[in-house]
């Protein structure tokens, strides 16, 4: 398995995403390493979204500088990247990743087929990630779909 056993929650009771644990990231450095990592992701995503909850889950990194960025695959495969102000700073290592230009909002919308060079562009900035059962992306209201 990628990720350190060790696992912490934090304590909040009151919100889904706060009873999600936060895991310590292991350094990815091969498409092996991160296409299973995907794969363990994904087993984990599944078992911690409810069946009613069908938008809105995915994963945070919380990225060792500062910041978090929320992922999120469409039911298309394609992929929403929420970025937080904190860590606009990457934006130039997700452009050089994913070969997608900066969006005028913090929302990306990248193409699926990128994932994996996207975790293996972002694998040295991340210190830990947490699944996440609902997140609000504030997608522009020209967008065809609401997530």
């Amino acid at each position: 398995m990628m990720h350190d056993p060790t696992l912490t929650a934090n304590p909040s009771p009151d919100d889904d995403n706060a009873q999600q644990p936060t895991r310590p990231w292991i350094v990815l450095a091969t498409t092996y390493d991160v296409e299973a990592w995907i794969d363990s992701y994904n087993r984990d995503l599944q078992q911690a979204v409810k069946k009613d909850n069908t938008k809105g889950y995915g994963i945070c990194f919380l990225l060792e500088l500062g910041g978090e960025i929320y992922l999120h695959t469409t039911s298309e495969g394609d992929i929403l990247l929420d970025v937080s102000e904190e860590a606009s700073w990457a934006a130039p290592v997700i452009t050089a990743a994913t070969g997608v230009a900066p969006p005028s909002t913090s929302i990306w919308a990248l193409p699926g087929d990128t994932l994996t060079q996207l975790i293996l562009g972002l694998s040295g900035l991340i210190s830990a990630t947490r699944i996440v059962v609902s997140h609000a992306y504030k997608t522009p209201k020209h967008w065809p779909q609401q997530y």
